[in-house]
């Protein structure tokens, strides 16, 4: 149940996010591209929403995976994420 799943498919990754009020954001001062995150509830300082399609982009220019969990050990729904390399990358 608290199992970690990886994926590259762009439909889940969006819809376990909005499930969890997640949006599309990066680092602002990150140059380029940025440094990618979810966002959840309040906006972070120091984060800038952007749109999927520009998350898609960059997500996709550097090959990332992302890493993340359903379920938290005790049931309750997870907001654990991370952005890794893809494998064979």
């Amino acid at each position: 149940m608290t199992d970690s799943k990886t994926t590259t498919d762009h439909k889940t990754i969006q819809r376990w996010s909005e499930e969890r009020k997640g949006v599309p954001s990066k680092v602002a001062e990150s140059g380029e591209g940025g440094i990618l995150r979810i966002d959840f509830g309040k906006p972070e300082e120091g984060l800038k929403k952007i749109s999927w399609e520009d998350f898609f982009k960059v997500f996709d220019e550097r090959r990332l995976a992302f890493l993340y969990q359903d379920k938290t050990a005790d049931g309750k729904m997870s907001r654990f994420n991370k952005f890794v390399a893809r494998d064979g990358s």
